[in-house]
């Protein structure tokens, strides 16, 4: 509507009769857009006017009181005559103030809900961004993650000294079998008369030490690619389905005005705590991938990929059938020179 940039050159004879006249048939909210359509009349010097016509029925009028003028003008008897009032045109650049008021409250409490997501989305793409341009080994960047994961286990449960006859030693154990650790590497024994920090140093030195039995399974360069993989995969993951958490939290926040609490601190507040708890579970998912994912070439990926059958019970690639040539005289019992290792009868030797 607006045309904004728009120049119209005018054709003979326009400049004489007056340049262009541009007729706006309401008002928009927002005084800006009016400025533009009345801005395509006179154009770098050129001769032009422009005129609104405005309707009691307008959305503007309506929404600021047009009702009370329509039952005074229909008491004087005015109900088809236009009025021209500099106090009209007031009154409706007052309406244009209070809906940009409106409209500018609106987007600014926009801004400071996705400011929340923004702080947040600078955070990991600076983390994924890290470990995409890493060159070197990401051993520096995972260790981290794994001491976050114990010393959180540990502290959950044994918290205090005092407490002592309530820690749940067989819980860290647990954990760490089913996480970081093969079985039986650690016991409760081991640890029942260490403190809090002992245990937590305990664990991380028996996990370094299968790190690092880890990583000779391995060329250093496919390791550190690995390591690539499943910090990416996890990372991606859990951002996705923490977007997806925030939306649904952003969608139903506005209620809580209803007990007089104020939506935006409440959404600040559980979304710091929803991206502390997706953290958490990003230094876990990674941990739990590096240290139990099996390394090991995949024979039966490589064979499948060259067209080999697979011995499902050993894991080794089957012996290619062959040829069978019919002057050979083979008993229905012996075994078949094709070499699959059944019977002549159940293999070449069936009656078609």
């Amino acid at each position: 509507m607006a045309g904004r940039g728009t120049d119209i050159k005018l054709g003979e004879g326009t400049i004489e009769a007056g340049g262009l006249a541009v007729i706006g048939t309401e008002r928009h909210e927002s005084r800006r857009i009016d400025n533009q359509l009345r801005g395509r009349a006179g154009r770098q010097g050129d001769p032009g006017v422009t005129q609104f016509y405005l309707s009691m029925e307008d959305e503007l009028m309506k929404r600021f009181g047009s009702d009370n003028m329509k039952s005074m003008m229909e008491r004087f008897g005015m109900d088809d005559e236009a009025i021209q009032s500099k106090m009209v045109s007031r009154a409706v650049e007052s309406a244009q103030k209070r809906v940009e008021g409106n409209n500018f409250d609106s987007r600014k409490q926009v801004l400071q809900y996705d400011d929340v997501l923004r702080q947040q989305r600078e955070v990991i793409y600076k983390q994924r961004y890290a470990v995409i341009t890493a060159e070197n080994n990401l051993r520096s960047v995972i260790e981290p993650m794994i001491q976050n994961v114990v010393n959180f286990v540990v502290q959950s449960n044994a918290p205090r000294q005092e407490d002592r006859e309530e820690w749940n030693l067989q819980g860290i154990i647990d954990f760490v079998e089913a996480n970081l650790l093969p079985e039986d590497v650690i016991s409760v024994d081991d640890i029942k008369n260490m403190e809090t920090k002992d245990i937590q140093d305990f664990i991380l030195e028996k996990v370094n030490e299968a790190y690092n039995e880890k990583e000779t399974m391995l060329p250093e360069e496919e390791f550190n690619e690995f390591q690539k993989v499943v910090l990416l995969r996890v990372v991606d993951t859990k951002w996705v389905d923490h977007i997806d958490a925030m939306d649904h939290l952003r969608d139903g926040i506005h209620l809580r005005a209803y007990g007089q609490i104020d939506p935006l601190r409440e959404y600040q507040s559980e979304g710091f705590e929803m991206f502390e708890a997706m953290i958490g579970s990003i230094d876990e998912e990674v941990a739990r991938y590096i240290m139990k994912a099996e390394i090991r070439q995949n024979l039966e990926r490589e064979q499948v990929a060259k067209g080999d059958a697979i011995d499902p019970n050993e894991g080794k690639p089957l012996a290619k059938k062959q040829p069978v040539h019919k002057d050979q005289h083979i008993g229905r019992n012996d075994p078949c020179p094709c070499g699959s290792g059944e019977k002549y009868k159940n293999c070449h030797g069936k009656e078609k």
